[in-house]
């Protein structure tokens, strides 16, 4: 049994014997509470059910969609045969024209609050179970954290939104600010922090850990000044501390080893969201959301792309000609997995047509199917097939080029970027990258959020990056400038039909 199916039978495969999506809902169980929780492994099992609420986090209509569409990464034009417009959803989010009812806003909210809801179900159910064991508190430290996880996500993306913690409470939550919410998140990890694996152990991988948790604290710390008008550099420097002196992370000298098909083995990732080809199908298909047809010849697929998400136009300036990280990107002229040109016949007169993706598209509601870079990142195993299969690769979250690069801008913004220069794992994230290490001198803002951008592409990292260094209503690629209230995105209409609590973010 490899180490990815272990995984998955182990920890965070387990099937949910509820549903549960809203946070007042009751447990709908025929397995008496009583009798369901005999043994530390059915409660471990239970606890699963709140990690596999994050596989849906890089659906086509999910949180990371949200994120990236509406950032200056990607975009997702009209296609010239008239596809892919979809009524005009994916150019409010580019647009930062964000309507209520837009069909993934609403589907990213409820990824964030099914997830919020499965840890107060799952916490109810372990700490109301009967069974003692060693490490029984390590779970609910677990569950915790995760749920500050999915606040952390709520808090960024709507800002003042429903909280509620407790499962067996049945009336409708209310709305909380940021200043109430960054409070709960910021005590939530330090108050279980203490309890959870220090290493990152077979038994632990796509789970929290001391590592996680201090580095979802240093990031809610970086963005202290955006959230609550209070700048935390200091802080967001101690807890990337943390991370670092655990000494259980490394810059792996391979970028892209990161992100493969087995990328269980990295020494860089701290926290993942487990994927698996056949038990996690339909979570994990951005070979068919961004690649043409043209492109199974390259990889090997089965089935129909669907030739929607592209590389905005622009993103590929940032990189500097030598930068490896290009290698993210599919651009050019295209070639088969053994190396031969991809063209095509076309015509009355076969002319020879070479298949090639290039990063401009001329008309944003009338795009090519050549036009736009594709995304690459992470490792395309052969055979894949929408509704068969899909991608291997762990979802990166958190990974330890994070860690650096959040302790590297903190101590930026305190003038105090020459404490940390020439720290060997910082210099190895640009070498590895082919380019020479920074110096004091290289660093600015525009500069900074460019490596930001370079580095984690198209990981949900942009709009955050964006906002805190003050672009975000900037205009870029066919967006025009967008106001303040646009660093929100509006409560999805069909929650506040149902809950009179809430009031709507500003428009």
């Amino acid at each position: 049994m490899n180490k990815k199916i272990s995984i998955f039978l182990g920890v965070t495969m387990m099937f949910s014997f509820f549903s549960c999506t809203d946070l007042s809902e009751e447990v709908y169980s025929d397995i008496p509470f009583d009798k369901f929780f005999r043994t530390e492994k059915d409660v471990l099992m239970n606890a699963g059910r709140a990690y596999t609420k994050l596989q849906s986090f890089p659906e086509e209509f999910s949180l990371w969609t949200l994120i990236e569409m509406a950032s200056d990464e990607m975009v997702a034009p009209g296609r010239d045969d008239g596809f892919v417009w979809d009524n005009g959803r994916w150019d409010q989010l580019h647009t930062h024209a964000f309507e209520s009812n837009n069909k993934i806003l609403t589907l990213a909210w409820e990824f964030v609050y099914e997830g919020i809801s499965a840890c107060n179900e799952v916490l109810y159910e372990t700490e109301s179970s009967p069974i003692d064991f060693e490490g029984k508190d390590k779970i609910v430290a677990e569950i915790k954290v995760l749920r500050a996880l999915y606040y952390y996500w709520a808090m960024d993306n709507w800002g003042n939104v429903p909280f509620s913690v407790d499962f067996t409470n049945k009336e409708l939550p209310q709305q909380k600010n940021r200043a109430f919410l960054f409070d709960f998140i910021e005590n939530e990890i330090k108050d279980n922090v203490d309890k959870l694996q220090e290493q990152p152990e077979l038994a632990y991988y796509g789970r929290v850990t001391k590592g996680m948790a201090y580095t979802l604290l240093a990031k809610l710390y970086l963005n202290a000044n955006e959230w609550i008008g209070t700048p935390k550099w200091e802080e967001a420097i101690a807890a990337c501390d943390q991370v670092i002196n655990l000494n259980a992370y490394e810059i792996e000298d391979d970028y892209f080893t990161n992100f493969k098909v087995q990328n269980e083995n990295s020494k860089e990732n701290i926290f993942v969201i487990v994927m698996n080809s056949i038990y996690t199908k339909d979570n994990f298909y951005w070979y068919t959301l961004t690649l043409n047809d043209a492109s199974r010849e390259t990889f090997d697929f089965n089935g129909q792309m669907w030739d929607e998400f592209v590389v905005e136009p622009g993103w590929l300036d940032k990189y500097a000609g030598e930068d490896l990280r290009r290698k993210s990107f599919l651009y050019g002229q295209q070639y088969d997995k053994n190396g031969n040109p991809i063209y095509f016949i076309e015509g009355t007169n076969k002319d020879t047509a070479w298949f090639v993706y290039t990063p401009e598209i001329a008309n944003y509601m009338s795009r090519k199917r050549w036009e736009g870079a594709r995304i690459a990142k992470y490792e395309y195993q052969p055979k894949l097939e929408y509704y068969v299969n899909d991608m291997e690769n762990d979802f990166v979250i958190f990974r330890y080029a994070d860690v650096l690069y959040t302790k590297l801008e903190a101590l930026y913004r305190l003038g105090r970027a020459g404490e940390m220069i020439s720290d060997p794992d910082l210099m190895k994230i640009r070498s590895r990258a082919g380019l020479a290490p920074y110096s004091v001198s290289d660093l600015n803002d525009s500069e900074l959020l460019n490596e930001l951008g370079r580095e984690f592409s198209f990981e949900a990292h942009r709009r955050q990056d964006q906002i805190r260094f003050g672009v975000w209503g900037n205009p870029w690629w066919n967006k025009p400038a967008s106001g303040p209230n646009e660093k929100l995105f509006p409560i999805p209409q069909t929650v506040l039909n149902v809950n009179p609590n809430l009031v709507q973010n500003p428009q």
